[in-house]
């Protein structure tokens, strides 16, 4: 820990700011990482739960998607079983509606890792000016160098080179989480579109459709001869 603290003093005053970022970085990583297992560990059965139930009962698989309200699947596939008897058009924008919601959410923490990714490196550029101009600064041409001279032109060396290497590596550090997080929203949007389109033909061949001719779905009677 004492190691650490020294590096960081080592870098200078650009290393605060850094700081931040890593750490705001790593939180975020947490933060998403346990959005995503959540999601997506519980998302496939209650879709299956939902899509199943509402080929029978709307009401069942409105009671499903009601107790899975605290993942974004569960709020998308509830919007539209909340209507009453709605048409195909209504069904649809409410699962739209609700799908544009959950999206936004998805993305939250993007703004945060995107400033890291453009701001970490160039603070680092900044720690490794500051640091050679110290350098320069402490250097004495010609004028035969102390020790202490020495030393100092050293210090600003070091703090030139842990400035540039913090940035970098912080910045790596945003872009694979924030890699990671964008094909997973990526995923999700095509998840949400194939399940959207299931239930709105399950709604549409089983509910809609025979509502608007009853007859349709009556058992055929035998002609008689």
């Amino acid at each position: 820990m004492s190691n650490l603290l020294d590096l960081v003093i080592a870098g200078g005053p650009t290393m605060i700011p850094m700081i931040g970022f890593s750490v705001a970085t790593i939180a975020c990583g947490f933060e998403r990482s346990w959005f995503w297992y959540r999601l997506l560990s519980k998302e496939q059965r209650i879709v299956h739960n939902v899509l199943e139930a509402a080929k029978h009962d709307l009401e069942e698989a409105r009671a499903i998607a009601q107790r899975a309200t605290n993942l974004p699947i569960g709020r998308f596939l509830v919007a539209p079983l909340n209507l009453t008897n709605p048409n195909p058009e209504t069904f649809h924008l409410a699962m739209e509606a609700a799908a544009d919601k959950e999206f936004i959410e998805m993305r939250k923490g993007d703004k945060l890792l995107e400033t890291v990714i453009a701001v970490a490196p160039l603070l680092g550029l900044l720690g490794t000016v500051t640091g050679l101009i110290a350098t320069f600064g402490n250097l004495n041409i010609g004028g035969g160098g102390s020790a202490e001279s020495a030393s100092k032109a050293a210090a600003g060396i070091g703090e030139a080179l842990i400035t540039t290497a913090a940035g970098m590596i912080i910045a790596i550090m945003a872009l694979l989480i924030f890699r990671m997080m964008v094909s997973f929203q990526a995923n999700q949007i095509d998840y949400f579109s194939e399940v959207g389109s299931e239930l709105e033909l399950i709604y549409r061949q089983n509910w809609y459709e025979p509502s608007q001719n009853p007859r349709s779905h009556l058992p055929a009677l035998s002609r008689m001869d």
